[in-house]
């Protein structure tokens, strides 16, 4: 974890600050490898300390490695600020105005505060070879996941049901859900972040099942449409429309691509088939220890694609009253091109 001190360090002088404090969870975690609920860290120069409370003291010192491990036992903002020195910044997309008001308050002679937000969430987006592996290995599970359920049957059940079993059984597997499982047959497919519902499933649909785990602490996300029987001409036309767009967004993705560009290239195959409006939602978002983070995928972003980088592509076609259709995989870019984490078949696949 020092290396990634020290990535930060970099970044902080980049920005002409003397230090930066951490204080969202994830981030301080991704930094220290600290598991706990309490924590924070002060980064720059040769400045590398984590502060944590009485409680995690001894879980403090078996976890952290090469930062100063500190414990506050009184007045938290206090004991934090007494390490200020000149400029330090803050996580403004994370600090409450309170909170900063607060901070502020506890400053001494000679420090001052200055936003500094998205510093770790940058160093975050390039993955190393262990977090690739734990997302390659959550998404493999997945895939299992969805083998598993499939071959328990779609119709005659509940949405509920459905989506119940598939986060136990990724529970047994020694997981948990990196988000609710997201199970929507015939009409509810129309609703992009459906909640599965008692509704049964009935033949002849099409369902969208949407789900991911949490391994090791990295997360995967993926996304099928299945037939629970022959579901008919129209619904075959739109899932093959978004396969062909899901496909040409997966050619696009590479280093040095534009986000907006992998976009586009989905958006025009389905633009094209009369149903640009039916997609109205980006293609794709970053993926790590938060199933939603950067890069981002759509006419919004400014974000470039780089090798490293892990992103879902999954375009979807939304039809109200009708159907829903969304197919999503999980992608690493490489320096070649991208690597594929997701394994299974995207044919229309009609479960019995």
């Amino acid at each position: 974890m020092r290396g990634r001190g020290d990535r930060l360090a970099a970044l902080v002088a980049e920005r002409e600050l003397e230090m930066t404090l951490v204080t969202e969870l994830v981030n301080v975690s991704y930094l220290t490898g600290f598991g706990g609920t309490n924590g924070a860290c002060l980064c720059g120069g040769e400045t590398r300390v984590f502060f944590t409370d009485f409680r995690y003291t001894e879980r403090a010192e078996a976890e952290v490695e090469g930062w100063e491990v500190v414990t506050v036992t009184d007045d938290w903002l206090g004991g934090i600020a007494e390490r200020f020195s000149g400029t330090v910044g803050f996580e403004d997309d994370h600090v409450s105005v309170r909170l900063l008001g607060r901070l502020e308050e506890k400053l001494h002679d000679g420090a001052t505060l200055k936003p500094a937000g998205g510093a770790v969430e940058q160093l975050r987006r390039v993955k190393d070879g262990e977090e690739l592996a734990a997302i390659a290995a959550a998404a493999e599970l997945t895939d299992e996941v969805w083998r598993w359920s499939i071959e328990r049957g779609l119709a005659g059940r509940t949405e509920r049901g459905v989506a119940a079993a598939a986060e136990a059984r990724i529970r047994e597997l020694g997981a948990e859900p990196s988000f609710p499982a997201i199970v929507a047959g015939g009409p509810n497919g129309a609703l992009p972040h459906a909640e599965p519902g008692g509704r049964m499933i009935a033949e002849g649909e099409l369902v969208v099942f949407d789900m991911g785990a949490k391994l090791d602490g990295y997360c995967s996300d993926g996304t099928r449409t299945f037939a629970s029987g022959e579901p008919g001409e129209h619904a075959r036309e739109v899932y093959e429309t978004v396969r062909e767009a899901q496909a040409a967004a997966l050619w696009a993705v590479g280093p040095g691509v534009e986000g907006e560009a992998v976009d586009t290239a989905a958006r025009e195959v389905i633009e094209a088939a009369g149903h640009g409006d039916r997609f109205g939602h980006g293609l794709g978002h970053g993926v790590g220890l938060e199933v939603h983070e950067g890069p981002r995928l759509s006419q919004r972003s400014e974000d470039t694609l780089a090798p490293g980088e892990v992103v879902t592509v999954e375009p979807g076609i939304y039809l109200p009253g009708d159907l829903g259709v969304r197919i999503e995989d999980l992608v690493v870019v490489t320096a070649e091109g991208h690597r594929n984490l997701s394994g299974l078949p995207k044919t229309l696949e009609i479960v019995a």
